[in-house]
């Protein structure tokens, strides 16, 4: 009898092509689906619309010609539904892959979706909302939610946490001005640091990611704001959990804001104090955080519920268990090796501090 052939697997990314700190989470995905099945990572480069588009106003995502070798699957790790045109730039396609499937993180940019996307074998949306929507377009979609590399980047124990007040990416204009106009002031015994991320794009953002969870270890409180506070530009919206609250949560931080109103927040953050909710105005936000800096370490014990819960719930090995089974892909062995990692890691934060 003849043996079966090995899966085959093939990434399809925009994260060595396009690097950028706000997607440094997702692209994590596609590096340990890389290392876990020894597949081989294709990202296209972008390029401009043709003339003819941009004078018709049907721009759309262009990418170069990218090679890609024969596989049984080929993967898309999209940031957002554009990247799935990434699939255009590799030619004959279909005859090289028997089927194509993607992860979908910010899956509620419904425009964003190519006419063709029922095309495809199999996508996973972020939301469960946007699953049904997905279906109703004739997409064949399952749900998976957005993770996090917990198992590289949690603290391995306890951190001093000298840094009172972290924000990083968008935070609410008035609310940032209110919180330097306090913090920052000569007076004030707490450390604000904002923006601490290097760079926003280019090579350095995966190497930097490092430095921001070291900062992360270090810091008492995080903030996380949802992203229909104050928006800005005219992208679209969601009340989703973006990898913000997986990061300051499996850092040991305590996160303070304005939490998503979503069945998305309620599944993934459902243990007590996950988040702290902040008052609606900012300068009534800036005392709440000025009493909680004032408690000392109180919050020993939810520091350590916070990694426990995220290591338990949300790393990037228990999303890609999933898809495994989503998908119809068999399990490698080196992923249930990592997982059980995981869960002993795990145990050790399940001790008292």
């Amino acid at each position: 009898m003849q043996a079966k052939s090995p899966f085959s697997l093939t990434v399809l990314t925009a994260g060595p092509s396009q690097p950028h700190a706000g997607w440094a989470a997702v692209d994590e995905l596609a590096y340990l689906l890389a290392d876990y099945f020894g597949a081989p990572v294709v990202s296209p480069t972008p390029v401009t619309a043709p003339a003819w588009r941009r004078a018709l106003r049907r721009e759309r995502p262009c990418f170069a010609r990218a090679e890609a070798a024969t596989a049984d699957v080929l993967f898309v790790v999209a940031r957002s539904p554009e990247d799935l045109h990434m699939i255009e730039a590799i030619p004959q396609v279909r005859r090289k892959f028997g089927r194509i499937q993607a992860f979908i993180a910010d899956s509620y940019h419904y425009e964003g979706f190519p006419k063709w996307a029922g095309t495809l074998d199999k996508v996973t949306a972020t939301a469960r909302e946007d699953v049904e929507h997905l279906r109703r377009r004739g997409i064949d979609a399952q749900h998976v939610y957005q993770g996090t590399d917990a198992l590289r980047w949690a603290p391995q124990g306890a951190r001093n946490r000298d840094i009172d007040l972290i924000s990083y990416g968008r935070t609410p204009a008035s609310f940032h001005r209110e919180f330097q106009r306090r913090f920052h002031a000569e007076g004030s015994p707490h450390l604000y640091l904002h923006s601490p991320i290097g760079s926003l794009a280019g090579p350095t953002v995966h190497q930097e990611r490092g430095m921001l969870f070291k900062l992360l270890h270090r810091t008492n409180i995080s903030l996380a704001f949802h992203l229909l506070m104050e928006p800005q530009g005219s992208r679209p919206r969601s009340m989703m959990v973006t990898s913000r609250w997986l990061e300051s949560l499996v850092s040991g931080c305590i996160v303070a804001g304005k939490r998503p109103v979503s069945s998305m927040a309620d599944e993934m953050l459902p243990w007590a104090g996950a988040t702290m909710e902040l008052p609606d105005t900012p300068f009534d936000a800036a005392d709440a955080l000025h009493e909680m800096l004032s408690r000392g370490d109180e919050f020993a014990e939810q520091r350590r519920s916070n990694v426990l819960n995220v290591l338990n719930r949300h790393d990037w090995r228990i999303r890609i268990a999933q898809l495994c089974d989503v998908m119809g892909w068999p399990v490698p062995d080196a992923l249930s090796r990592d997982l059980q990692r995981l869960a002993d890691l795990a145990g050790h934060w399940s001790q008292p501090l």
